[in-house]
Protein backbone atom coordinates (compact mmCIF):
# COMPACT_ATOMS: atom_id res chain seq x y z
CA UNK A 1 0.00 0.00 0.00
CA UNK A 2 2.60 2.49 1.20
CA UNK A 3 6.07 2.39 0.27
CA UNK A 4 8.98 4.67 1.39
CA UNK A 5 13.03 3.65 -0.60
CA UNK A 6 15.87 5.81 -0.02
CA UNK A 7 13.87 8.07 1.79
CA UNK A 8 15.63 11.48 3.18
CA UNK A 9 14.39 14.40 4.12
CA UNK A 10 16.66 17.71 5.93
CA UNK A 11 16.06 21.30 7.00
CA UNK A 12 19.29 23.22 4.76
CA UNK A 13 22.53 21.11 5.47
CA UNK A 14 20.82 19.16 8.30
CA UNK A 15 19.86 15.72 7.52
CA UNK A 16 16.40 14.73 9.40
CA UNK A 17 15.26 11.52 8.16
CA UNK A 18 18.37 9.03 6.56
CA UNK A 19 17.91 6.66 4.02
CA UNK A 20 14.51 5.75 5.92
CA UNK A 21 12.96 2.61 3.87
CA UNK A 22 9.61 1.18 5.07
CA UNK A 23 6.68 -0.57 3.35
CA UNK A 24 3.01 -0.25 5.31
CA UNK A 25 0.66 -3.55 3.97
CA UNK A 26 -3.04 -2.71 2.96
CA UNK A 27 -5.46 -2.38 6.21
CA UNK A 28 -2.21 -2.67 9.00
CA UNK A 29 -1.91 0.57 11.60
CA UNK A 30 2.03 1.30 12.35
CA UNK A 31 2.91 3.32 15.31
CA UNK A 32 5.83 5.27 14.86
CA UNK A 33 7.43 5.94 18.13
CA UNK A 34 10.63 8.18 19.55
CA UNK A 35 11.46 10.89 21.49
CA UNK A 36 10.95 14.36 20.73
CA UNK A 37 13.28 15.46 17.87
CA UNK A 38 13.95 12.36 16.76
CA UNK A 39 12.30 13.15 13.37
CA UNK A 40 8.78 11.18 13.40
CA UNK A 41 6.96 15.06 12.93
CA UNK A 42 9.43 15.51 10.05
CA UNK A 43 8.55 12.03 8.70
CA UNK A 44 4.93 12.45 8.49
CA UNK A 45 4.75 15.79 7.35
CA UNK A 46 6.86 15.44 4.22
CA UNK A 47 4.64 12.32 3.29
CA UNK A 48 1.56 14.82 2.97
CA UNK A 49 4.23 17.23 0.88
CA UNK A 50 4.42 19.43 4.18
CA UNK A 51 8.46 19.31 4.05
CA UNK A 52 10.46 18.89 0.39
CA UNK A 53 12.11 15.29 0.67
CA UNK A 54 14.39 13.23 -1.55
CA UNK A 55 14.06 9.33 -2.64
CA UNK A 56 10.43 7.24 -3.55
CA UNK A 57 7.13 7.50 -2.02
CA UNK A 58 4.57 5.03 -3.72
CA UNK A 59 1.10 4.68 -2.88
CA UNK A 60 -0.60 1.71 -4.42
CA UNK A 61 2.31 1.57 -6.96
CA UNK A 62 1.98 5.04 -7.91
CA UNK A 63 5.51 7.66 -7.57
CA UNK A 64 4.18 10.74 -5.16
CA UNK A 65 7.12 12.19 -4.65
CA UNK A 66 7.19 15.08 -7.48
CA UNK A 67 3.21 16.07 -5.98
CA UNK A 68 2.05 19.11 -4.32
CA UNK A 69 -0.31 18.16 -0.86
CA UNK A 70 -3.35 18.89 -2.92
CA UNK A 71 -2.33 15.78 -5.39
CA UNK A 72 -0.97 13.42 -2.57
CA UNK A 73 -4.83 13.81 -0.64
CA UNK A 74 -6.55 13.64 -3.75
CA UNK A 75 -4.33 10.08 -4.64
CA UNK A 76 -4.91 8.70 -1.61
CA UNK A 77 -3.18 9.96 1.65
CA UNK A 78 -5.37 12.02 4.65
CA UNK A 79 -3.09 13.64 7.27
CA UNK A 80 -4.30 14.94 10.76
CA UNK A 81 -1.90 17.35 11.96
CA UNK A 82 -0.46 17.31 15.73
CA UNK A 83 -2.45 20.23 17.74
CA UNK A 84 -5.36 19.04 15.17
CA UNK A 85 -5.56 22.74 13.44
CA UNK A 86 -9.35 22.62 13.70
CA UNK A 87 -10.50 25.99 11.90
CA UNK A 88 -12.19 27.40 15.21
CA UNK A 89 -14.32 30.09 13.93
CA UNK A 90 -15.81 28.00 11.36
CA UNK A 91 -18.68 25.45 12.36
CA UNK A 92 -18.22 21.32 12.63
CA UNK A 93 -19.80 20.24 9.19
CA UNK A 94 -17.71 23.43 7.70
CA UNK A 95 -14.72 22.30 9.32
CA UNK A 96 -15.08 18.70 7.76
CA UNK A 97 -16.36 20.51 4.19
CA UNK A 98 -13.08 21.77 4.24
CA UNK A 99 -12.05 18.01 3.63
CA UNK A 100 -14.09 17.66 0.52
CA UNK A 101 -12.46 20.07 -1.74
CA UNK A 102 -9.45 17.99 -2.33
CA UNK A 103 -11.99 15.42 -4.24
CA UNK A 104 -14.11 18.27 -6.25
CA UNK A 105 -16.68 18.90 -3.17
CA UNK A 106 -20.07 17.79 -2.51
CA UNK A 107 -21.84 17.18 1.17
CA UNK A 108 -20.30 15.80 4.00
CA UNK A 109 -20.46 11.67 3.73
CA UNK A 110 -23.32 10.68 6.39
CA UNK A 111 -21.06 7.31 7.52
CA UNK A 112 -18.42 10.15 8.99
CA UNK A 113 -21.45 11.69 11.32
CA UNK A 114 -22.03 7.28 12.23
CA UNK A 115 -18.19 6.79 13.12
CA UNK A 116 -18.88 10.04 15.17
CA UNK A 117 -22.47 10.47 16.54
CA UNK A 118 -20.85 13.87 18.56
CA UNK A 119 -20.22 15.80 15.54
CA UNK A 120 -23.62 15.36 14.63
CA UNK A 121 -24.99 16.58 17.63
CA UNK A 122 -22.72 19.88 17.41
CA UNK A 123 -22.54 19.99 13.80
CA UNK A 124 -23.60 23.72 14.08
CA UNK A 125 -21.79 24.56 16.78
CA UNK A 126 -18.18 26.68 16.04
CA UNK A 127 -14.79 24.06 16.30
CA UNK A 128 -13.44 26.26 18.69
CA UNK A 129 -16.13 25.62 21.04
CA UNK A 130 -15.62 21.50 21.13
CA UNK A 131 -13.42 20.11 23.86
CA UNK A 132 -10.05 18.68 23.37
CA UNK A 133 -11.17 14.94 22.41
CA UNK A 134 -14.59 16.17 20.13
CA UNK A 135 -11.67 18.13 18.37
CA UNK A 136 -9.45 15.48 17.41
CA UNK A 137 -12.49 13.82 16.28
CA UNK A 138 -13.31 16.57 13.99
CA UNK A 139 -9.71 16.48 12.81
CA UNK A 140 -10.11 12.87 11.66
CA UNK A 141 -13.74 13.77 10.17
CA UNK A 142 -12.30 16.21 8.07
CA UNK A 143 -9.26 13.64 7.19
CA UNK A 144 -11.73 10.79 6.28
CA UNK A 145 -13.94 13.40 4.18
CA UNK A 146 -11.40 12.96 1.29
CA UNK A 147 -11.73 8.77 1.12
CA UNK A 148 -8.09 8.43 1.59
CA UNK A 149 -6.44 5.08 1.36
CA UNK A 150 -3.88 5.75 3.98
CA UNK A 151 -4.66 7.98 7.42
CA UNK A 152 -1.61 9.58 8.84
CA UNK A 153 -1.81 10.88 12.07
CA UNK A 154 0.84 13.29 13.92
CA UNK A 155 0.79 13.31 17.91
CA UNK A 156 -3.29 12.11 17.70
CA UNK A 157 -3.02 11.72 22.29
CA UNK A 158 -1.71 15.25 22.61
CA UNK A 159 -3.38 17.38 24.95
CA UNK A 160 -6.05 14.77 25.23
CA UNK A 161 -7.52 13.74 28.63
CA UNK A 162 -6.42 10.02 29.54
CA UNK A 163 -9.92 9.16 29.58
CA UNK A 164 -10.72 9.66 26.48
CA UNK A 165 -7.48 8.12 25.11
CA UNK A 166 -8.91 4.57 24.97
CA UNK A 167 -11.93 6.33 23.01
CA UNK A 168 -9.73 7.46 20.30
CA UNK A 169 -7.70 4.21 19.92
CA UNK A 170 -11.13 2.03 19.65
CA UNK A 171 -12.74 4.52 16.87
CA UNK A 172 -9.51 4.44 14.75
CA UNK A 173 -9.69 0.61 14.69
CA UNK A 174 -13.17 0.99 13.89
CA UNK A 175 -12.40 3.11 10.81
CA UNK A 176 -9.76 1.03 9.66
CA UNK A 177 -11.68 -2.20 9.42
CA UNK A 178 -15.03 -0.03 8.16
CA UNK A 179 -13.34 1.93 5.53
CA UNK A 180 -10.23 -0.77 5.15
CA UNK A 181 -7.76 1.69 5.80
CA UNK A 182 -3.79 1.80 6.55
CA UNK A 183 -3.20 3.85 9.19
CA UNK A 184 0.25 5.33 10.10
CA UNK A 185 0.49 7.44 13.01
CA UNK A 186 3.57 9.02 15.19
CA UNK A 187 3.28 8.42 18.97
CA UNK A 188 4.81 8.81 22.48
CA UNK A 189 1.79 7.24 24.47
CA UNK A 190 3.26 3.92 24.57
CA UNK A 191 0.07 2.35 25.98
CA UNK A 192 -1.85 3.94 23.39
CA UNK A 193 0.99 2.75 20.87
CA UNK A 194 0.44 -1.07 22.04
CA UNK A 195 -3.54 -0.84 22.48
CA UNK A 196 -4.23 0.24 18.94
CA UNK A 197 -0.93 -0.68 16.64
CA UNK A 198 -0.38 -3.80 14.67
CA UNK A 199 3.29 -2.96 14.61
CA UNK A 200 5.59 -0.40 16.17
CA UNK A 201 8.26 1.12 14.95
CA UNK A 202 11.09 3.19 16.96
CA UNK A 203 13.10 5.78 15.30
CA UNK A 204 15.74 7.42 16.45
CA UNK A 205 18.12 10.61 14.80
CA UNK A 206 15.75 9.91 12.02
CA UNK A 207 16.41 5.96 11.80
CA UNK A 208 14.39 2.92 12.39
CA UNK A 209 15.91 1.24 15.30
CA UNK A 210 13.42 -1.24 16.23
CA UNK A 211 9.94 -3.03 14.10
CA UNK A 212 8.46 -5.19 15.90
CA UNK A 213 4.72 -6.78 15.04
CA UNK A 214 2.74 -5.71 18.42
CA UNK A 215 2.41 -9.38 19.85
CA UNK A 216 6.06 -9.61 20.24
CA UNK A 217 7.11 -6.23 21.33
CA UNK A 218 9.80 -5.86 23.92
CA UNK A 219 8.05 -3.10 26.04
CA UNK A 220 10.74 -2.90 28.02
CA UNK A 221 13.00 -2.43 25.15
CA UNK A 222 10.62 -0.02 23.21
CA UNK A 223 10.39 2.36 27.13
CA UNK A 224 13.85 2.51 26.82
CA UNK A 225 13.75 4.27 23.46
CA UNK A 226 11.25 6.73 24.68
CA UNK A 227 12.89 7.63 28.33
CA UNK A 228 14.49 11.29 27.84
Amino acid sequence: MLELSDYNVSYGQSRVISDFNLTVPDNEIVAIMGRNGMGKTTLLKSLIGMIPMEGSIRLNGVELSGCKSHKRVKSGLGFVPQGRMIFSTMTVKENIETGLTAVGGGSVPSDLYDLFPVLHEMRKRRGGNLSGGQQQQLAIARALASNPRVLILDEPTEGIQPSIIKDIAKTLREIRDARNLTILLSEQVLSFALDIADRILVIEKGEIVHDDPRDSVDENKVASYLAV
